[in-house]
């Protein structure tokens, strides 16, 4: 089984929604500016406007079937603006969940986190980290999650889409590199949203979200707020700093967006960065040849993964006892899923070689667990609709920066990446229904060098869901308000993934408030 950050067990499927940080193009910025300090547009002053009810602490929403949510969690509900340059008209509600600090003699304020996606869902994310934070965090901070704008139990956006996971849109040309399908599909799903949901699904953005938490940190009663974010979540803080600088406390943004290529700048890093982290997954595999028979090389097992891809491409093999077939598409979002973390490679290698089984016809008892671990299907969460998190990713990636229109544009590009980066097969140049979508009710927040906070970046050499170029960019773009921390290794995640050099780094800042007298290179990581 693949295992969450605090090594709870998850299917396959869900593994692939921590990738949807990707997507989307930006064709400018506006001016830098602080939100607290400038009175237009009108959303400026509504995000710090009075009568913000304080948290009511109670009971949690109810979960999946089959899943736990921690009995120490407490959870409450803010009311904010769907417009903040309305502030009296609608209203949606966020939903946030609080474990409270250990030891209330110790606590010094709130840690915000948010997992990413976008669109994932953070009301347990309180308990996962504290499984991995040493107790004097714990002791300090109130650990606060909560399900973003429209995620989940937040006033929940469902277009009606036809393929309700975050993974299935993942745009893979046709075996011959035709985009088509894509195209169509993209068109439709636009269409789609535009007529389930209507106008108001352009307010669900980052810049939205990112005012909502300054109306929960005054529920909380704060002056000012620490944060964590991971993936997606590092655009979100970094939003959140720039246009409440004077209300960010520590912040933390691990696995790194650069925002200055919000959104099709960032997706289309994908290619490259899948390159340099693959080799890691196949030297798993070819340590494991006698077995596996995939290759006894890096080399060779690339090499039997590409043609393996292609092969399914073409000729789909179906899955015996179901009505499902396994597709290259599928493979490559499975081997993206199970690339996020060291600890799911020797997995990875098992779903190599049991899709390699199935396109031979061949495939074992073995075979036939691995596979139904890659088509299970996550139980759905009451209240939730079924493709709230698709829906909820495609608002944030199209709603966040306008993409380019251009379809002829969209085929060539994805035809060059294809060429230069075969293991995505021209996926992240390809075309999203963000292409149809109607422009963005604002330009992207410009992220600034300018403001209070600080800030502590966490980023992998190798990883291939948000590069390595990808941290810099956000390095860059934070100046003097940032430390880095990279290190030696692959993978989504930084902290408590083998690297005592980060892990103490990020301690460290939590509770003293001292980041590194300068940016960091850990090498302490042994390999996978």
């Amino acid at each position: 089984m693949n295992t969450t950050r605090d090594g709870r067990p998850y299917r396959f499927a869900t593994a692939l929604t921590v990738v949807t940080l990707t997507v989307a193009g930006v064709t400018g910025c506006s001016e830098a500016a602080h939100e607290e300090d400038r009175p237009l547009p009108a959303a400026n002053a509504a995000a710090n406007g009075a009568g913000v009810e304080p948290a009511a602490w109670g009971s949690c929403p109810a979960v999946a079937e089959g899943a736990d949510r921690d009995s120490r969690l407490t959870c409450a509900t803010v009311t904010v603006p769907l417009n903040y340059d309305d502030p009296d008209g609608t209203t949606i509600d966020v939903v946030i969940s609080r474990l409270a600090a250990a030891d209330p003699q110790e606590r010094r304020g709130v840690l915000l986190l948010n997992p990413g996606g976008p669109a994932l869902s953070g009301l347990d994310m309180p308990s996962t980290m504290s499984a991995t934070l040493p107790q004097s965090v714990l002791d300090e901070y109130d650990l606060i999650g909560f399900d973003p704008r429209g995620v989940g139990n937040s006033t929940p956006q469902s277009c009606g889409l036809k393929v309700a996971s975050v993974p299935g849109h993942f745009p893979y040309p046709a075996a011959d590199g035709s985009i088509d399908a894509n195209v169509e599909l993209a068109r439709d799903e636009a269409q789609r949203c535009a007529a389930n949901v209507g106008d108001s699904l352009r307010y669900f953005t980052t810049a939205n979200t990112a005012r909502d938490l300054d109306r929960i940190r005054e529920a909380l009663g704060e002056q000012q707020i620490s944060y964590w974010g991971q993936s997606y979540g590092t655009y979100l803080g970094a939003v959140y700093s720039s246009l409440f600088p004077a209300h960010t406390d520590r912040m933390i943004l691990e696995g790194n967006i650069d925002p200055t290529k919000v959104w099709s700048g960032v997706v289309e890093g994908w290619g490259e960065a899948t390159a340099e982290r693959f080799p890691d997954a196949s030297a798993v595999a070819a340590a494991q040849n006698d077995t596996l028979g995939l290759g006894s090389t890096v080399e060779q097992v690339t090499q039997t993964y590409l043609a393996l891809a292609d092969r399914l491409d073409r000729e789909p093999a179906p899955v015996p006892g179901t009505e499902q077939s396994l597709t290259g598409a599928i493979l490559r979002t499975t081997t993206y899923a199970l690339l996020l973390d060291n600890a799911t490679l020797p997995i990875l290698a098992q779903v190599w070689k049991a899709a390699a089984d199935l396109a031979d016809g061949q495939p074992t008892d073995a075979d036939g667990e691995v596979l139904a671990q890659v088509f299970a299907e996550t139980p759905p969460t009451p209240g939730v609709p079924e493709d709230n998190q698709a829906t909820m990713f495609l608002a944030l990636t199209c709603g966040d920066a306008e993409w380019s229109h251009d379809v002829a544009d969209y085929a060539a590009r994805s035809a060059a990446d294809r060429d230069a980066w075969p293991l995505t097969a021209g996926m992240p140049a390809n075309i999203w229904p963000c292409a149809f979508w109607d422009a963005p009710v604002e330009q992207p927040v410009t992220v600034t060098d300018q403001g209070g906070g600080d800030i502590l970046i966490l980023q992998n050499r190798r990883d291939h869901a948000t590069s390595w170029e990808s941290g810099q960019g956000l390095r860059k773009a934070l100046g003097d308000r940032a430390t880095f921390v990279g290190v030696d290794n692959g993978g989504h995640y930084v902290y408590g993934r083998g690297s005592e050099c980060a892990d103490a780094a990020t301690v460290n800042f939590l509770t003293t408030g001292t980041l590194p007298d300068e940016d960091v290179y850990c090498t302490d990581v042994a390999p996978s």
